[in-house]
């Protein structure tokens, strides 16, 4: 599989969705938060699924590096309620 190549700093969007339990927004942000320096509220949005099982967390932030990157989906895909990182 090819890797996209990205200049970084650049803008980077990113979707988490996942089962909405635990306060799923508050986790995927409080993990977004250790990895990015500024993230800002009005990037940040939220869908619930039509049952309300899954949600979805979708932020945009100034990427630094690959690394960044690698740790950020890392962490959040190391817990059980992320199902899909976009």
């Amino acid at each position: 599989m090819e890797e996209f190549e990205l200049n970084f700093p650049c803008e980077y969007a990113i979707k988490v969705i996942g089962v909405d339990e635990d306060n799923f927004q508050h986790f995927v942000m409080q993990v977004a938060r250790r990895h990015i320096a500024e993230i800002f509220p009005e990037s940040v949005s939220s869908r619930s699924s039509r049952e309300s099982t899954y949600l979805s967390v979708s932020f945009e932030f100034m990427a630094e590096s690959r690394a960044q990157l690698n740790a950020l989906y890392e962490e959040l895909g190391a817990d059980p309620r992320v199902k899909i990182i976009l």
